[in-house]
């Protein structure tokens, strides 16, 4: 998952304790899960907004369900009362109902995601979705280099809470990609910033790291994919 440090598995608690600087989007990211995911199993809505101490479900809750043995007792069906004889002076009233208009989505994107190169340089990592360590690519660079956006979101993680990744920013593309940029050198966004494609958004650094580079990682419902697959030739 993370270039360097020790990798959690989906399996290694059940509970997370949420700690300063905690951002669900992040913790997701550090147990490979969709922030979907957790959001439902914990009952969080929109924006996603947990505290220092709250307990986060990291896997499904189970639902106890207890049934009853004994049968219940039969009871006489009581006799429907039959509806007053319509008039001509008789009114029929319909209740009205009232329809609550969708919230619509800021993030959903309508057309496919257009991905473009973070920083210029070689690949000396490439993705292995088995092996530890290699949930992205490392692309060399010189320090102080300029971090682009891969494409354009908004801004869920940006800070040096995920052991092994350093200095990071995880932005949100839509409902289901999230791209992440390790190693930093130095921040330019904060959390909740929109950021367009291209944008620099950090320098690239050796935080975390035995060499300046860029981590980068594309997510899709919280599994972690190739990113050359996406990236231009």
């Amino acid at each position: 998952m993370a270039c360097t440090g020790a990798m959690h598995s989906r399996q290694s608690a059940n509970l997370y304790a949420v700690r300063h600087g905690d951002s669900l989007y992040a913790v997701a990211w550090r147990y490979g899960l969709d922030y979907k995911r957790v959001a439902l199993w914990n009952g969080i809505g929109a924006p996603y907004t947990i505290y220092p101490g709250q307990q986060l479900l990291l896997n499904p809750p189970l639902k106890s369900i207890s049934v009853k043995k004994t049968r219940p007792k039969r009871t006489k069906k009581p006799s429907s009362p039959k509806p007053p004889p319509i008039t001509a002076q008789s009114t029929i009233v319909v209740p009205k109902t009232s329809t609550v208009p969708a919230i619509p989505n800021p993030i959903v994107r309508k057309e496919p995601i257009e991905w473009h190169w973070p920083v210029k340089g070689k690949v000396i990592k490439s993705f292995s979705i088995e092996a530890r360590g290699k949930k992205g690519i490392d692309i060399a660079g010189s320090l102080g280099q300029s971090i682009k956006a891969a494409s354009g979101g908004k801004v869920v993680y940006s800070g040096g809470g995920l052991s092994g990744y350093g200095q990071l920013i995880i932005i949100k593309h839509d409902n289901r990609y999230l791209s992440a940029y390790a190693h930093n050198r130095s921040l330019m966004v904060k959390e909740g910033d929109r950021v367009r494609v291209g944008q620099k958004i950090a320098e690239l650094g050796s935080t975390g790291a035995d060499r300046p580079k860029l981590h980068f990682e594309i997510r899709q419902d919280g599994n972690p994919v190739d990113p050359l697959r996406y990236l231009p030739k």
